[in-house]
């Protein structure tokens, strides 16, 4: 992948940088994983990769916006998956989608510190 590749990399991690904490820090990770898996890719794989990374930009990028405006009574981040758009993923891409899913959805354990800065979850 080429050069422009690097600049939607950093697009994409600042915009993450008006996510919610969580959403931040699994997005960044994913987002990692994802162009370091793809640095090899043949043409045809990275044109689509990229394209697929450009829509995911501006789609946030829009929901961040509407955000900020307070056009919506909560943000929700992202789109459904039309069951059309799911055939389209290898199962590889599949298997990923539901460990996102999983990571998105856990509970997180909250962490107060006490006096005696000792950590309890």
């Amino acid at each position: 992948m080429a050069g422009g590749a690097l600049g939607l990399y950093r697009r994409i991690l600042l915009l993450h940088r008006a996510l919610p904490p969580a959403l931040r820090a699994l997005g960044d990770r994913y987002v990692k994983e994802e162009f370091r898996k793809h640095k090899a890719a043949g043409p045809a794989e990275a044109q689509r990769f990229l394209r697929e990374w450009e829509n995911y930009a501006a789609l946030i990028e829009q929901q961040i916006n509407e955000d900020k405006q307070k056009l919506r009574e909560k943000t929700v981040y992202g789109i459904r998956l039309t069951e059309e758009k799911l055939n389209d993923f290898r199962d590889e891409q599949i298997g990923q989608l539901k460990e996102l899913m999983d990571e998105a959805t856990k509970p997180h354990k909250k962490i107060s510190v006490s006096k005696n800065s000792e950590h309890k979850t």
